[in-house]
């Protein structure tokens, strides 16, 4: 008995040993070369579950390793060697995989993995990505509750003026969107002041394509210079904002409100401000809901004006009372589904004045033009829009937007005009009281669908809009004029009291559809199609004064009744070459487009049929990741206005009478661009260049005659044996050094342009150049940030063989100052210097420093409650003031602006990120 217990005993230890030893590992390591056998690497074997350690051991001097005696599990295969990067590899053993061989494995060395990674820190990162340049935000100082828009005046080739508004690389950013998505639409300042710097992750900036382009990877000529954020992981969940309120002299204040949750995909946020500082929260945002100028197809259409409330009166900015508010949500699920919203509510009183002067060189003799202008305008707008992604299967995708708004216009305008002779005599003299009362609405829709169809490269998509846009407005213009003859005599007098209506409406049908097809390996084709249906009417009437004193009698010669059909059909090809570092793409459309207009008063038709021709090409050239070269060809057939060939009679000048020309025929006007960005990381050093050069070809200007009595008539002719030419060159070049960003910009720019004057031919020409350096130095106690331009600018034109001279030197200079002191305080100050020279039409020069400084005290732990004292303007001198040459007229422009004020503020930021 005692033996057969023993027997069975040792028969089960037996069984047991064999069921533990056929469960095994085994393998070899060598590096990524396969070359270099890892002797004596440590093999470690863990439980997945919890990765307590199972065995472990050493490969031997051929680097293979075999680990016996194992039993069934799941379990992680740790591979370590000084040197290399660690290997791991989960896996599973069973009755059915009881060995598993994990052949030879390869390890990396951590130095080639580092290879072309960015490294992070306090060194600058720049990153080329094709026609893309990436900054990573770690890589600058980010103050705590500082904003993007601080960020943003660090980085290269990006400037930021006082009023936020953005350019980058010599160009207007018009967007800035959030992780690929617009957020609140299109006022860059609602993000670069409403973001917190600490959020961002990297600053992509490029020029954002249509969406139809995006997709082919085809360029189609539409570009906007577009930044984007993209937000760090642990940003992307929390709520934060800003709450701030402020008072000063004269009556001036400022309020806004800011709350932002994000929870993953999903973005909530809201804002208000009302102040009368013209630097309202929202303050830039459009309530635009169509645009007209292209028609999506790449040729330009025939417009008609239809949107501007009756043309009589401008306003002239000023100081402005802004209320603005907004809601913002947009949320992404089931990775097949996307929706972004925006609501925004608005209205602008200002109140402002101005005088401008203009000098007017004509064969023989010079005409001086003053005007003062009083104004006060009242608008109110609204705007809601959507957009709505859907992956609808695998391969296709539809993109769904809608917006529409609605504007109420009130506007008063009071003119005070005369016009000189050399001798100070007077030509004539004006009085003009223009008032105009208008509503605005306007609808837009737009669908983009697209697919991929499993041949690599072959895709189609179409793109469709409908625009609607309607207008109904009325004024009153009362006017009186008198006219002097040679001896400064008062000659005549004409007077117009008048009630102006106008009733216009648009619609327009836009349709686009692509099919783009490999041909090879490197080489593809795009083909598209639109289809482009346009009406419109205009009605415009003028009516005089009864006996009664009512506005009841018409003017037929004042008033207009327009009808419009316009149908645009467009073809096109491009072909695409790609390899290796370079991209070329070249092509061209055809646009036939064929109008017809009725004039209903007149009980006359217009017709026009033309050609448009629009080739293409671009040249990419990737030399690395952080260098790389463009250039780009785009040429357009531009079409006579309908208020060239036949435009509205109108009286609201009768010192200036526009005529119609039936005969114009198409301009073409060919734009070239090139553009280098360089990179080095070691030096932290930037190069970026960005050239423009375009001509015209039988190009439109205007041929103007002013008789001796100060009256001008212009008509809008061919110049077929002139050909105006524009140009412009921007140079940005900076390097770190001991800390200090050195930067130097230097730009170059000009025209020539062409008209006729009297008959004769009147050649102008501008030409401006400037450089400068800047100095940037930013850290945790304090930052500077100073620039310096320097330029001159040479102006001219000449008539019957005269020539005359314009030219000036200039200087532009910025500078923004930080000091942290003890006692959580911070001293700021910034300013902007002016400086514009004499010339020979101007006998004095103007220089002005517009310096603003503040002391802020913070509060709480962090620091996140701020009360500051602000003076704006101290040296009292922001005046508005511009000057500009425009053919044979040198303009002068004086008008209201906000000078020196204090103001007392108190701001909170509200924070909880990674909360929700």
């Amino acid at each position: 008995m005692k033996l057969t217990y023993f027997t069975l005993l040792i028969t089960l230890i037996c069984f047991s040993s064999f069921g533990q030893s056929k469960y095994s590992i085994k393998g070899a390591v060598t590096d990524t070369m396969a070359t270099y056998k890892l002797v004596n690497t440590t093999i470690t074997l863990l439980n997945q579950k919890d990765s307590t350690l199972v065995k472990y051991s050493r490969a031997d001097v051929m680097g293979r390793f075999t680990i016996n005696n194992l039993h069934s599990g799941q379990f992680i295969l740790l591979i370590t060697y000084p040197g290399y990067a660690d290997y791991a590899e989960k896996f599973t053993l069973d009755p059915v995989h009881a060995v598993k061989d994990f052949g030879n494995v390869n390890l990396i060395l951590k130095s080639t993995l580092l290879e072309g990674v960015i490294i992070k820190g306090k060194a600058a990162a720049i990153t080329i990505k094709g026609d893309t340049t990436e900054f990573n935000a770690g890589s600058y100082n980010i103050q705590p509750n500082s904003r993007v828009e601080d960020l943003l005046k660090q980085l290269p080739g990006i400037q930021i003026d006082k009023d936020g508004k953005i350019t980058a690389q010599g160009q207007k950013v018009n967007k800035v969107l959030v992780d690929g998505e617009e957020f609140f639409g299109d006022d860059p300042t609602l993000v670069t002041k409403n973001l917190r710097g600490d959020m961002i992750d990297k600053i992509q900036l490029y020029d954002k394509k249509s969406d139809q382009a995006t997709f082919t990877g085809i360029d189609d000529g539409e570009k906007s210079k577009t930044i984007n954020l993209k937000l760090k992981e642990d940003k992307k969940n929390g709520y934060f904002g800003n709450l701030n309120t402020g008072i000063g002299t004269k009556r001036f204040y400022e309020n806004e409100a800011t709350i932002n949750i994000f929870k993953g995909k999903q973005k909530f946020a809201a804002y208000g401000a009302l102040g009368n500082t013209n630097n309202s929260f929202g303050s830039m945002m459009s309530f635009s809901s169509v645009d007209f100028t292209d028609d999506g197809s790449g040729g330009m259409m025939v417009s008609m004006d239809v949107g501007d409330d009756l043309s009589m009166g401008s306003g002239v900015g000023g100081i402005s009372i802004n209320r603005n508010g907004g809601l913002h949500y947009e949320n992404k699920w089931k990775d097949k589904y996307g929706i972004n919203t925006n609501y925004k509510l608005g209205s602008v009183s200002t109140a402002g004045e101005s005088n401008s002067l203009s000098i007017e060189t004509l064969p023989g003799r010079t005409n001086i033009s003053k005007t003062d202008q009083q104004s006060n305008s009242l608008s109110l707008n609204q705007k809601l829009d959507g957009t709505l992604n859907m992956q609808l299967d695998s391969s296709s995708t539809l993109k769904v937007s809608v917006s529409g708004s609605s504007k109420h216009n009130d506007l008063t305008d009071h003119f005070d005009s005369s016009i000189q002779r050399a001798d100070s005599s007077y030509l004539s003299k004006s009085e003009r009281d223009v008032t105009n009362k208008g509503d605005d609405k306007a609808f837009s829709a737009t669908a983009f669908w697209a697919k991929k169809f499993k041949k690599k490269g072959r895709t189609v998509s179409v793109n469709m809009k409908q625009s609607l846009t309607q207008s109904i407005g009325s004024g009153y213009l009362n006017a009186t004029n008198q006219f002097y003859n040679e001896k400064d005599v008062l000659d005549s007098i004409s007077k117009i009291d008048q009630l102006k209506t106008n009733r216009t409406f648009k619609s327009a049908w836009n349709t686009n559809a692509t099919y783009t097809e490999p041909i090879s390996k490197t080489l593809s084709m795009i083909l598209n199609y639109g289809f482009n249906l346009n009406k419109s009417s205009s009605d415009r009437k003028s009516f005089n004064k009864n006996p009664a004193g009512e506005y009841d009698i018409l003017d037929t010669k004042y008033s207009n009744n327009f009808k419009l059909n316009q149908l645009n059909n467009n073809a096109g090809l491009i072909l695409n070459y790609t390899k290796g570092k370079m991209v070329v793409n070249f092509g061209t459309r055809i646009v036939t487009t064929s109008f017809k207009q009725v004039d209903v008063l007149a009980d006359s038709t217009l017709k026009r049929s033309f050609v448009n021709w629009n080739p293409q090409a671009t040249f990419n050239y990737n030399f690395s990741r952080s260098s790389g070269l463009q250039f780009n060809y785009n040429g357009n057939t531009t079409q006579p206005g309908l208020d060239q060939i036949q435009p509205y009679r109108t009286n609201e000048n009768p010192l200036y009478i526009v005529y119609g020309n039936p005969n114009l025929k198409p301009a073409f006007s060919s734009n070239m661009g090139i553009s280098y960005r360089s990179f080095k990381l070691l030096t932290e050093q930037t190069l970026m260049i960005n050239g423009n050069f375009g001509f015209t070809s039988n190009a439109i200007t205007n041929s103007t005659f002013t008789d001796t009595a100060g009256k001008t008539t212009s008509q809008a002719i061919n110049l077929d044996h002139k050909t105006p030419v524009n140009f412009q060159l921007n140079v940005s070049s900076g390097r770190k050094i001991l800390g200090i960003n050195l930067n130097l910009d230097a730009n170059v720019g000009g025209n020539y342009s062409y008209s006729l004057s009297n008959n004769f031919l009147n050649t102008s020409k501008s030409f401006n150049y400037s450089i400068g350096p800047s100095i940037h130095k930013y850290n945790e106690q304090y930052s500077v940030s100073v620039s310096l331009m320097p330029s001159y600018n040479t102006s001219g034109n000449s008539i019957r063989g005269v020539k005359t001279s314009n030219n000036s030197y200039g200087m532009n200079g910025n500078f923004d100052l930080m000091l942290r002191l003890p006692g959580k305080t911070e001293l700021r100050t910034n300013g902007r210097y002016q400086y514009t020279g004499k010339s020979k039409s101007f006998d004095q020069s103007i220089s002005r420093l517009t310096w603003d400084a503040s002391i802020n005290k913070k509060f709480l732990k962090s620091e996140s409650l701020v009360l500051s004292l602000t003076g704006k303007d101290l040296l009292n001198q922001n005046t508005g003031f511009n000057r500009s040459v425009y053919n044979n007229t040198i303009n002068q422009n004086n008008s209201t602006t906000i000078q020196r004020y204090f103001l007392l503020s108190l701001a909170w930021d509200f924070n909880k990120m990674g909360g929700l």
